[in-house]
């Protein structure tokens, strides 16, 4: 593969990956997986900071803003650094308009491409599910039914 499609397929994991955080219950490791990411790609020239956007939903109603990233023809948002208030322009609102490309990778493909690229154990930002001990489950045993008086009209 060329560079380039090397860098797409990342930009294709990020978009995955964020489009997962936005609804699963538990997104910090997602989250904290993209913008690792999104750090690598710029430290190494592959996606730019391009300006400051207006959050749409600010919680607890206070107005704060989003770096804008472009990777490839994929738009990202991440939280800014303290020097890209002095740096980058504030580009306003966001264009409703413009929208990512429609990708398709399954969220396990993402993961494994982006803890590659970013060179951490996949086990760090799987989901953790536990199992229940089948040896602690235990069978009820000589386990007669029971009978009501109240159904039986007595």
């Amino acid at each position: 593969m060329s560079q380039y499609e090397d860098i797409r397929r990342i930009a294709v994991a990020i978009y995955t990956v964020n489009r997962h955080a936005k609804t699963a219950p538990d997104n910090k490791d997602l989250y904290t997986l993209k913008k690792l990411a999104l750090d690598k790609l710029i430290q190494a020239g592959h996606a730019t900071k391009i300006g400051l956007h207006f959050v749409e939903n600010p919680k607890l109603s206070k107005q704060h803003s989003t770096t804008l990233v472009r990777c490839c023809d994929f738009l990202f948002h991440m939280i800014p650094a303290k020097n890209d208030f002095d740096t980058l322009p504030h580009l306003g609102h966001q264009d409703q308009t413009s929208r990512n490309p429609q990708e398709r990778m399954s969220l396990r493909a993402a993961r494994d491409t982006l803890s590659k690229y970013i060179g951490t154990p996949q086990q760090q930002f799987q989901k953790r599910t536990e199992k229940p001990n089948r040896r602690n489950i235990r069978k009820i045993q000589r386990t007669t039914p029971f009978r009501s008086s109240y159904l039986d009209g007595k």
